[in-house]
């Protein structure tokens, strides 16, 4: 068994309501403020193995933690929402395909990117492969997606629970898995 210490991105500088997925979207001004205080919930804990998300919001993010070094994943990237990338909600509505994907978004992916579990597997990949690799305590500066994949990784949601329990923007959250 293996500690891990999932950290979701600081707030993002995008109008609510779009899906911005894997785009690299602007952190809000707040962003200094909003890392000081992960990085207060980080303090005094050691880690063996830091990773993040190759996405700017987590890389900034793990650098202003102390982490300048942390280890690229893609796997740790939010999900792809292809060619809804950084379209409004209504947009995506308006597109003939969505209505199969709101109808089945944990299997059917979104108009050329991924499906929930397109996800999931990649981040079980990861997660896999993390508690073969030997590390004690490891972090992880991450989505809320896959924050939500990593809870049904552990047990403690089924695949179409996961993204009504998604935490906030900056949360940190230990998990042992």
């Amino acid at each position: 068994m293996m500690v891990v210490y999932l950290v979701r991105h600081t707030s993002v500088d995008v109008p609510g309501g779009f899906s911005y997925g894997q785009t690299d979207v602007p952190l809000k001004e707040s962003f200094p403020a909003e890392a000081e205080a992960v990085s207060r919930q980080l303090d005094g804990v050691a880690f063996d193995a830091v990773y993040a998300s190759p996405s700017i919001r987590c890389v900034r993010l793990a650098e202003a933690c102390g982490f300048p070094d942390a280890q690229k994943d893609e796997r740790l990237m939010e999900l792809d929402f292809g060619e809804w990338e950084m379209k409004s909600w209504d947009e995506v509505a308006a597109d003939p395909y969505s209505r199969l994907w709101f109808d089945d978004w944990v299997n059917v992916p979104t108009k050329n990117g991924e499906s929930f579990r397109d996800q999931y597997d990649r981040v079980a990949s990861f997660l896999d492969g993390l508690k073969l690799s030997g590390h004690e305590c490891a972090c992880l500066f991450t989505h809320g997606g896959v924050l939500a994949c990593a809870k049904v990784y552990s047990g403690l949601y089924g695949l179409h629970e996961a993204l009504k329990h998604v935490p906030p923007y900056g949360a940190v959250v230990r998990m042992e898995i």
